[in-house]
Parts: C-alpha cells; sequence; structure tokens
C-alpha cells in the first residue's frame, strides 16, 4: 500500500495532480532563494544559526537515544544507547552555550568529511565503467579541493564557512522549486 493509495499513480498523473499548485512551488522556491541571500550578505549570523541548528537537532537525537535506551532488553545496551544520547545532550548544550567554539570545531569537520568523500570518489571513479567515470572523478576532485580550500583556511574561516555553505544550499534548492514550478506551468498549461 501506497501513500496515495492502494496502487501508486503513474508519473504523469502524479504531475498532473501539482499542477494548481505550481504558484505555491514558486513561492516557496523564491522564498528559499531570498534566505539564501540573505544567508550569504548576512553570512556570519548564518554560521550561528546554522551552529544553533545543529546543536538542537543533536540533543533531540539524545532525548530520543536515551529514551531508546529505557526500552532496551539487556541492561549493556541500555548503557551503551544512554550513554550515546547523554553525549550527544552534553555536546549540544555545549553548542548552544559556545556558538562561535563549535563554529570552529563544526567547520574542521566539515572540511574533513569534505576530503574524505572527495578522495572515496576518486577511488570509486576509477572503478567505474568509462561513461560516468570523468563525472564521477571531477566531482570527486572538486570536493577533494573544496574540502583541502576548509582546512587549509581553518580556524580563520570558521566565522563565514557553515553560513556560507548554508546560503548556496538554500539558492540551490530555491532555484531548483522554482525550475519545478516552472515545469509544473509550462508543461500543463492550457493551449491557446
Amino acid at each position: 500500500m501506497t501513500l496515495l493509495g492502494d496502487s501508486p499513480l503513474p508519473h504523469g498523473q502524479a504531475v498532473e495532480r501539482l499542477r494548481s499548485r505550481w504558484p505555491w512551488f514558486a513561492a516557496f522556491g523564491a522564498l528559499s532563494v531570498f534566505f539564501g541571500v540573505a544567508s550569504l550578505v548576512l553570512v556570519n549570523p548564518a554560521t550561528i544559526a546554522s551552529v544553533y541548528l545543529i546543536a538542537i537537532f543533536v540533543i533531540i537525537i539524545g532525548g530520543l537515544d536515551i529514551s531508546l535506551a529505557l526500552h532496551a532488553h539487556r541492561w549493556t545496551s541500555r548503557l551503551l544507547v544512554g550513554a550515546v544520547g547523554l553525549f550527544y545532550i552534553v555536546a549540544g548544550s555545549f553548542a548552544l552555550a559556545n556558538p562561535e567554539a563549535s563554529a570552529v570545531g563544526l567547520t574542521l569537520l566539515l572540511g574533513l568529511s569534505l576530503v574524505a568523500t572527495g578522495a572515496l570518489r576518486l577511488f570509486l571513479a576509477r572503478r567505474l565503467p568509462e561513461a560516468p567515470r570523468w563525472q564521477v572523478g571531477l566531482a570527486g576532485g572538486l570536493t577533494t579541493v573544496l574540502g583541502l580550500l576548509i582546512v587549509f583556511g581553518w580556524p580563520q574561516n570558521s566565522p563565514y564557512v557553515l553560513g556560507l555553505f548554508l546560503g548556496v544550499d538554500m539558492m540551490m534548492y530555491g532555484a531548483g522549486q522554482l525550475a519545478f514550478a516552472l515545469f509544473l506551468r509550462r508543461r500543463f498549461s492550457p493551449s491557446v
């Protein structure tokens, strides 16, 4: 059973149902682009806002882990899962209490993660068939270079990297929503 009923709708019918909602997609896309641009203009406050958001999510996850620990069958599982949840709550609380220091740590973590992700993509690209190899390799190379730029610029770049990523991400997401809205409008507009 699907969310739409007993049988899934064909692709065209699903998109047709969204046609009348294209202005909502366009408005949401435009709003996302606006917030993305605002994040780029106000990059330092956007970095702090990113830290707060991450901290809140980490605290929520910690609370859920502790809840899961209380329902575990074995006491060793309770202890381990509860300790992880407590660690998450402490880490999230630290980030809320000291967002500037947390931005420094999160920036380094982001840079190292991008280097590792890019290196893995480069490795995998060598194992792919000829056709997609260069695209995956290019993506891996760009990701690695971006990660290295962040790592080598650390910690001086910490006040703006997270806000910059947030702004670019919101702009790209908004552009995607706008493109989808225009697709709906163009594809299903009545012919004159």
